[in-house]
């Protein structure tokens, strides 16, 4: 057991070249040490895991190494490395902030720095989370940033570089580090399972990759964890296990169920997952997650931001050409908002409930009721289901509407789209459903143009309101390349807007009916503020317009004298 080291520490890097995901960084250090051109002060900044407090090492080694390579990795067997290995180093010096962040540590820090090196060129002090110096810390330290001595060099690692002073950042070189991708973190595992002589499949490594959120010292440990619980062979629905991660298969059934409409497979299914003891937030992360995976594989030239094994990658290929982008884009939106509104709400199940039944209703619209007619007698008449038998009743008994042909209307979206606005296009629908284009190209009169114009109220009249604006709008023609457009005035920006997103086309489509010819188009515009006459509220306002108006009434009130007020 003593003998035993975890494989974040065993595996450890100690060259530029084991560096995992760092290149950039790597090549400009060992740069700047072929040139000659060190800065006094470093500072590494970036997430948890990622290599800087090991990168700082490994440079600290190469540039007191006695024979480095010609591309400047440190050697090895040479006295500072060696001592170095064997933490007996008088050349490099590590502190740990968080535990020394105040003055006094400062200034034994600063006493120390004036001490030359025994072996190498450089004093090295290495500051890990250097953040957790408090302010006087700080400026205790900066002037020995500043302008330390020739010999000494400082390198400040941290995950929180907004919390440094400025006064700080101004005199160091800032490295930021990147989070490790997920192949990367495979391929290192792939090598680590290897040399300990564990059998563990792909799968299994993408799932240990995207747990650790990109830091290759998380990756490690889980590793060493997954090893503890399932030994030498690991499996694929053992890591599951253990590790408390949901199933791609769940996903991959829900989503089968959501495009058949099969709401109850679905309720099941996530009654099923919170027995295991999965959390009900994370289940829905992991459903938009899907959704975003499916959305990105349906598409070609998305492939690259799939971090999946190849046998993953086919099935949500797969499953992605049975799944319209409109049907996805919906989805993830559903699940988007369930996240979002989870944290508030008073029943969480039946939230994500909710929002199951609502990706159920996506691709399968609710059947709406057939009610069955009765006859003279009162009995209950058998219904004609084929469209054959009841369209020569339709036409018998259908009155007859001023538009000759009519487009089939797209049905009511329900489920997750149901909304009042849904309800207003539906409404707007029944009455405002454009002709087709007619395929007269002649331009049209003046005076046809306002002869059909008088006609489109009467085709709006299920729509008062839309029909008293027709017939009471000022309209004025206008030439505009080789086509006319008819601009009728509304009395308020709130008319214009719905006119133009619910109406407009409509309305353009039955003048061209009714004028016959395609060169025309329908525009509106909003009456001027100082154009609007000014309707009279009180009283007296109203008797002054009445006078105005009529000159009798305004003589008889003279005469009379009568009040106004």
């Amino acid at each position: 057991m003593s003998d035993y080291i975890v494989s974040a520490r065993k595996y450890r890097p100690d060259s530029f070249e084991t560096l995992i995901g760092q290149d950039n960084i790597a090549q400009t250090l060992k740069n700047s040490i072929i040139r000659g051109k060190l800065a006094h002060a470093y500072l590494f900044c970036g997430p948890r895991g990622v290599g800087k407090t090991t990168t700082a090492r490994i440079f600290a080694k190469a540039i007191n190494c006695a024979h480095p390579s010609k591309d400047m990795e440190p050697c090895g067997v040479c006295e500072s490395c060696i001592s170095f290995q064997e933490g007996r180093s008088y050349c490099i010096h590590e502190l740990d902030a968080a535990s020394n962040n105040g003055v006094d540590d400062m200034k034994t820090l600063i006493d120390q720095v004036r001490i030359p090196p025994q072996v190498g060129k450089y004093s090295v002090f290495i500051i890990d989370e250097v953040h957790m110096l408090s302010t006087a810390a700080f400026n205790a330290f900066l002037k020995t940033l500043e302008e330390p001595p020739a010999h000494a060099i400082f390198i400040l690692a941290t995950t929180e570089k907004h919390k440094i002073l400025p006064t700080i950042l101004s005199r160091c070189q800032t490295y930021d580090f990147n989070r490790i991708s997920v192949p990367d973190i495979v391929l290192n595992l792939k090598g680590i399972a290897k040399k300990e002589q564990v059998k563990i499949d792909d799968e299994s490594l993408h799932v240990i990759a995207q747990k650790a959120d990109g830091a290759m010292r998380d990756a490690l440990t889980i590793f060493d964890q997954t090893v503890a619980f399932c030994g030498t062979t690991v499996r694929y629905e053992e890591v599951l296990r253990s590790l408390n991660v949901l199933d791609y298969d769940y996903s991959f059934s829900l989503v089968e169920a959501f495009l058949s409409g099969d709401y109850r497979t679905a309720l099941l299914k996530f009654d099923e997952i919170l027995s295991k003891g999965f959390n009900a937030l994370h289940f829905v992360a992991a459903l938009s997650s899907h959704f975003r995976n499916l959305i990105v594989s349906g598409n070609g030239g998305l492939d690259a931001l799939l971090e999946l094994p190849e046998s993953l990658k086919k099935r949500y290929s797969d499953q992605a050409k049975k799944c319209s982008l409109t049907f996805l884009y919906e989805a993830l939106e559903v699940t988007t908002q369930c996240e979002a509104g989870y944290k508030f709400a008073v029943n969480p199940r039946l939230h994500i409930e909710f929002a199951l039944m609502k990706l159920s209703f996506l691709s399968k619209p609710l059947a709406k009721p057939v009610v069955a007619p009765t006859d003279s007698a009162g009995k209950t008449a058998p219904v004609q289901i084929a469209e054959e038998a009841s369209a020569p009743a339709l036409k018998e008994s259908a009155e007859p509407v001023p538009v000759a042909s009519r487009p089939r209307k797209k049905p009511i979206k329900t489920g997750a789209s149901l909304s009042l606005n849904s309800i207003a296009e539906e409404e707007a629908s029944k009455t405002g459903d454009a002709d087709p284009l007619p395929e007269s190209e002649t331009l049209p009169t003046d005076e046809a143009i306002l002869e059909g114009w008088k006609q489109l109220p009467e085709l709006y009249r299920s729509t008062p309101r839309l029909a008293t604006m027709l017939a009471t709008a000022k309209v004025r023609i206008v030439t505009v390349d080789n086509r006319k457009e008819l601009i009728f005035r509304v009395l308020s920006q709130a008319q214009e807007k719905w006119i133009r997103e619910k109406q407009l086309h409509s309305l353009e489509g039955n003048l061209q009916k009714k004028v016959g010819s395609a060169k025309l188009r329908l525009d509106l515009e909003v009456v001027p503020q100082e154009e609007k006459e000014k309707q009279p509220y009180t009283d007296q306002e109203k008797a002054t317009a009445l006078m105005e108006k009529n000159g009798e009434v305004k003589n008889m009130v003279k005469d009379f004298g009568l009040e106004t007020k």
